[in-house]
């Protein structure tokens, strides 16, 4: 089992999340705790009231939001009593066993999962101490219900393989579209590191996803907005766009311009590495697509950006074992798009000590009834000759004959 706990200022917000799944047919409320009704009778001001009846109680304390979800193995299958049962054993070991709280079954991702909204604000108006609670408190009580429940533990296997969505590229139709963009936008800003939007939009559209700030003179464009939208097999727009904003881990401009900077400093430790592996499969490869396909074999995706005339202006290089993106100007000069298009243009197709042996294999063919050693031979000499040409002011002269000397005139004496 997987713990995450995420604290903010919004109640509303978190509750809304959970509400819209439902309305979706993703989510379903499995359990209500701390409430005068039923889960089933609760109406959305029911939950919402009982909530921030406590968070009222105390205005210092701004963050009074907390937002819980348990992740459980692809292997379990869990029905809703044990999932309940779970979170109130959760909550208990937490310290939040005396607060309201809302367990939603979601049914929208790869593997089991719940989630909880609470608030810890109590009702005398303390605060439960949310500092350190993931190491400190929940990490011990995550690994008792593990033996207690007979959970798969996280320890045995990673943690990634049972947080991280299989993100697949987006498909148009066939799942809902704001899920899809969304599952797709969190993983790839959550793993990746990128400096620049046009960097991020290399790696979303590999997912058909893509993220605009609208035109220069859209309002949405001045006022520093972004949504996303999904994209068709070949690259254009389609459907009804997603605004930043609305979705749950608010990927808006703004907190994407704040990554880029830490982004660059992540991504430093692995630029030489990449160089490496991008000038080992240069010097082996003799077209783009050849060079394109041996390093995707290195785990390196290369994207090709070109204008809508054909021509390649640039490359950009994603590694994808460190989730780290260089444009090849980054790297440095010799791995733009001109110097790799250049190298793999001009580079030796053959090698020239087999030349002569080629071409005496065609006259040979060609005359099957003349002594080979001599047309090696000749061959060798024509190669020569087309290798290391001579000097024109040395051979000119002796290429005629001896020089004729001019015969003198004689003068006549009248």
């Amino acid at each position: 089992m997987v713990a995450k706990i995420k604290s903010g200022k919004s109640l509303i917000g978190a509750l809304n999340y959970n509400e819209n799944k439902v309305k979706a047919g993703k989510a379903t409320l499995i359990a209500a705790s701390g409430y005068m009704k039923n889960h089933e009778a609760l109406s959305f001001f029911d939950k919402l009231f009982r909530l921030t009846d406590l968070a009222e109680r105390n205005i210092r304390t701004k963050t009074n939001t907390v937002h819980l979800s348990l992740n459980f193995d692809v292997s379990e299958h869990m029905n809703k009593d044990r999932l309940v049962a779970i979170a109130d054993d959760y909550m208990k070991r937490i310290g939040f066993e005396f607060q309201p709280s809302l367990v939603y079954q979601h049914v929208d991702a790869g593997h089991p999962h719940i989630h909880i909204v609470t608030t810890n604000i109590q009702a005398d108006g303390k605060r439960i101490s949310l500092n350190n609670i993931g190491k400190l408190v929940s990490e011990p009580a995550r690994k008792a219900i593990e033996i207690d429940f007979g959970l798969v533990r996280a320890s045995d296997k990673k943690k990634e393989e049972i947080q991280k969505l299989d993100i697949k590229p987006f498909e148009y139709g066939a799942a809902d579209t704001k899920r899809g963009i969304t599952n797709i936008v969190n993983e790839v800003t959550k793993s990746y590191k990128f400096t620049s939007l046009p960097e991020l939009n290399a790696i979303l559209n590999l997912y058909n996803v893509s993220a605009d700030k609208g035109t220069k003179e859209s309002v949405m464009f001045n006022k520093g907005g972004l949504r996303y939208w999904a994209l068709d097999k070949n690259g254009n727009k389609i459907g009804v766009p997603i605004k930043a904003s609305s979705i749950y881990t608010k990927p808006i401009l703004k907190l994407l311009e704040d990554r880029f900077s830490l982004n660059d400093f992540l991504r430093k430790p692995f630029k030489e590495n990449l160089k490496a592996r991008i000038d080992k499969v240069r010097s082996q490869a003799i077209s783009l697509e050849q060079f394109k396909n041996n390093l995707n074999k290195n785990n390196v995706t290369v994207i090709v950006r070109q204008n809508s005339e054909g021509r390649i202006y640039g490359l950009s290089y994603i590694d994808q074992v460190n989730k780290a993106i260089f444009n090849g100007s980054d790297l440095g000069k010799n791995y733009s798009a001109a110097s790799i298009i250049e190298s793999l243009q001009y580079k030796p197709t053959g090698n020239v000590a087999t030349s002569a042996d080629n071409i005496a294999k065609k006259a040979t063919s060609a005359s099957p009834n003349q002594d080979q050693p001599f047309i090696k031979q000749r061959a060798n000499g024509l190669l020569d000759e087309l290798l290391n040409p001579l000097d024109p002011n040395d051979t000119l002269p002796n290429q005629f004959g001896p020089k004729k000397k001019r015969k003198k005139r004689r003068k006549l004496n009248l």
